[in-house]
């Protein structure tokens, strides 16, 4: 089985999905977003940096982060932590975000670029539908998962980069789910959790 680390930045919304009990028995290890220097990953094999984790507390670790992808390891960069400063490969565009456009009759404009990926067995469009802060230029042979019209990806999968893997995304469904706001956000947990526990 698949061991799945997460880094906790001590907010209410990392708590939230963390350590209640909804989500805590996917995760095998919670490493202390400020004692990260010190953590052994070499028995983790997928390293989830939560949503809204601040880049301060992620750019010092650049190197560590790199060995980890040397060494095969998956990383996962959640919403709004700025993986364009510590990831390598990643171009990140900021945008205005659009709130309201569920109440307003507007739309994200978000597009499944590739139906066969196997995270479409767990969850759905809708499931990722909310807003997002920006998109990303996936670097070439990366794999576009979901698309904000044809501006750039809001998720993709970057299996070329690096030896490792890393799931990229301009998503924020922690923050969101433990802040008791959007119930997309907590279907997308619902699906996106089992989904890298399983691989």
């Amino acid at each position: 089985m698949t061991r799945l680390a997460a880094l906790d930045a001590g907010t209410y919304y990392h708590h939230r999905t963390l350590y209640e009990d909804r989500y805590k028995h996917f995760f095998d290890e919670i490493i202390y977003a400020r004692h990260f220097a010190d953590a052994d990953l070499s028995d983790i094999d997928v390293l989830l940096v939560s949503c809204r984790t601040d880049p301060i507390l992620l750019v010092p670790n650049r190197d560590k982060i790199a060995d980890y992808l040397e060494a095969g390891g998956t990383v996962v960069a959640m919403g709004s932590t700025g993986p364009h400063q510590w990831l390598p490969g990643v171009e990140w565009t900021d945008t205005p975000t659009n709130f309201w456009w569920w109440k307003e009759g507007g739309s994200l404009d978000l597009t499944v670029r590739a139906p066969d990926h196997d995270l479409f067995d767990h969850i759905t469009l809708s499931d990722a539908t909310w807003h997002h802060h920006g998109y990303f230029a996936p670097p070439e042979g990366a794999e576009t998962l979901i698309d904000a019209g044809d501006a750039g990806s809001v998720l993709y999968d970057d299996r070329v980069t690096t030896p490792g893997r890393m799931i990229v995304t301009a998503l924020d469904p922690m923050y969101h789910h433990g802040s008791y706001f959007m119930p997309a956000t907590t279907r997308f947990l619902d699906g996106f959790l089992p989904y890298l526990k399983g691989q």
